[in-house]
């Protein structure tokens, strides 16, 4: 296992020929590690990864704490992992692990307690000749006695990211490690029924094994970065998939047996009728993770093997994710964060399900909130909870829909109204006439892209007329996989692929492409997490008179592109050309002629 990082490798970038060094004083905040804080800040700034005004808003963050510090200048910068851990290594005097060729060992992991390694983002990764090799993203003395006191044996230090440690704690220390303990143990009652009955009654703090049993998928599930939960009943077997990166990966087969006890234990949780087997059901919960708080959304359907369950897990830190985060090209930027100010009007978020719609709506809603402004949403579900904004949740059982819920809104004095989704021409049209009568209107629908987005309302019934009088814009979106940049190489691509790029990038001369290879960080994929691509669609005068006319969508598309809008295929296009996604994922996502 190669675990050493070539000097070569790790050196800093060069400053530009000519370039004059401007140097800012930055005071260290106090705290028991502020002068590490300090330097592994000024190499990270020396090797323009960061700008000086970034370091001392990461310094007065941090607070003294390398390990917080080393996360936030990762998280909200994105620091080259590798810079960060070989600044990490030369501040501290070991020496930066090369990561892509670590092997997991289940027996040297243990060597150190998973709290303790959560605690202090270390993860054992070998052992030779007796010597434990430990990556740490903080190989300050105190977090070093902390672990050498529980491993008992020499340790070499080694130096990594956190984001990188991270993933490798929750590849080792896994949730589902003894679910098949937990499964045997519902093997051994005979009479299934009498089991279901008992998961609906156990407490949520119950030690009991089926309780256990839910814990343990969400938890890896969140380990895994799943976005949604799969139980599906099969003939002879339950099951489990995630959504990673949007795409569906089996987690792991469970005895049928455990079908009934499981869907019990969920649908009570969730506050579902647990006897109702036959008709679809919604409901929620919360449960507290790692430390992190997670709302877990829950929907059942019957199916001829029995009810399958999804669980969508939403992440609440990712409600925190402003508008100039979600990876809009500049221009793109600059014309919606615009339009989204606007006094009055409609601007529209289009997309399949899963295409990042509701995370656009809300980073456009904390860049136009203030005190000044009464913002109101009307959502099915409330799925992140916003301080300073008035949230309704529809309840279809209180005759709470998004159209009576408008209705409500508009008695209320709003100034900007977020319209979860219109679903039907009766939420359409008191949308359509809260935005003409002087309210700025946000809201999402389900559409292929921008222009189909207008059909939309047309095929509702809504009078073109009133379409192209309120509508002051439509933003299409899709989320595209990244490339893993630990394991990022050139490739050669096939000439269809070739064929693909060339006829949509406009005219691109690139000749090198990269693919991830795949490495542990990204688990094998060669993607790692992902990256919105959008098209925006402004409605212009002359468009207006289009949709007037009831143009066709052919038509609306070619005026709007004449009119600058870029496609979603061209914007994809170009992330392929600065190397941040791959044209098989493009073709795959986007491509439909």
């Amino acid at each position: 296992m190669a675990l050493f990082k070539k000097d070569s490798e790790s050196g800093s970038k060069a400053a530009p020929a000519g370039a004059v060094a401007v140097k800012e004083k930055v005071e260290a905040e106090p705290g028991p590690h502020a002068a590490e804080c300090m330097k592994i800040g000024q190499l990270l700034v020396d090797r323009e990864q960061l700008t000086t005004e970034n370091l001392a808003q990461a310094l007065q963050s941090a607070n003294g704490d390398a390990l917080a510090f080393s996360e936030f200048v990762t998280l909200r910068f994105r620091v080259d992992r590798q810079i960060l851990a070989t600044a990490i290594a030369e501040v501290w005097g070991v020496v930066a692990a090369e990561t892509k060729e670590v092997e997991f060992d289940a027996e040297i992991a243990a060597l150190v307690t998973e709290q303790t390694a959560r605690a202090n983002c270390v993860v054992p990764v070998a052992e030779e000749n007796g010597t434990v090799v430990i990556l740490s993203a903080d190989p300050s003395p105190q977090r070093r006695e902390v672990v050498e006191r529980l491993v008992e044996k020499p340790v070499r230090w080694m130096s990594a990211d956190p984001a990188t440690i991270r993933t490798f704690i929750d590849r080792s220390y896994r949730a589902d490690g003894d679910i098949d303990k937990l499964v045997q143990q519902f093997e051994s009652v005979d009479d299934m029924e009498k089991l279901a009955k008992v998961a609906a009654e156990v407490s949520m703090d119950d030690q009991a094994p089926i309780v256990q049993l839910v814990t343990r998928i969400v938890s890896q599930a969140m380990r895994d970065r799943t976005s949604d939960i799969h139980v599906e009943p099969l003939d002879d077997r339950l099951r489990i998939r995630f959504r990673i990166d949007g795409h569906l990966v089996e987690a792991f087969n469970l005895p049928i047996g455990v079908h009934a006890a499981l869907t019990s234990r969920l649908k009570i949780m969730s506050g579902m009728n647990i006897v109702e087997k036959r008709r679809p059901q919604d409901g929620q919960f919360s449960m507290t993770i790692d430390g992190k708080d997670v709302d877990v959304r829950v929907g059942s359907v019957a199916t001829v093997f029995g009810e399958k369950i999804v669980m969508r897990i939403l992440d609440k830190s990712r409600s925190t994710i402003g508008l100039n985060q979600l990876g809009f090209p500049r221009e793109t930027y600059l014309h919606y964060s615009k339009m989204i100010h606007s006094p009055f009007g409609m601007v529209i978020c289009a997309g399949p399900t899963g295409a990042g719609k509701t995370t656009t709506l809300y980073a456009s809603l904390l860049e136009i909130n203030s005190g000044g402004k009464n913002v109101t949403t009307v959502e099915d579900p409330v799925e992140y909870v916003f301080p300073g904004i008035n949230q309704i949740q529809t309840n279809a059982q209180a005759g709470l829909t998004f159209a009576t819920g408008l209705k409500a809104i508009l008695r209320q004095d709003p100034d900007v109204i977020l319209v979860g989704e219109i679903r039907d021409a009766d939420t359409a049209r008191i949308a359509i006439q809260s935005a003409l009568t002087g309210h700025f209107v946000l809201s999402s629908l389900h559409g292929t892209d921008s222009v189909a987005a207008l059909h939309r309302f047309l095929d509702m019934g809504i009078e073109a007329f009133l379409i192209a009088s309120s509508v002051v814009g439509v933003i299409g979106q899709r989320l595209l996989r990244r490339v893993c940049d630990s394991c990022k190489e050139p490739y050669t691509p096939g000439a269809d692929e070739l064929a693909v790029f060339r006829q949509h990038s406009g005219g691109s001369d690139k000749t090198v492409f990269y693919r991830g290879a795949g490495c542990n960080y990204c688990a094998g994929t060669g993607y790692r997490d992902r990256i919105g691509v959008y098209e925006l669609l402004r409605i212009t005068p002359e468009l207006r008179r289009l949709i007037v006319g009831w143009a066709t969508t052919e038509e609306l598309r070619r005026l709007a592109v004449a009119q600058g809008m870029r496609t979603m295929l061209r914007e994809a296009m170009a992330l392929v050309e600065n190397d941040v996604t791959t044209i098989p994922e493009v073709v795959k996502t986007l491509f439909a002629s």
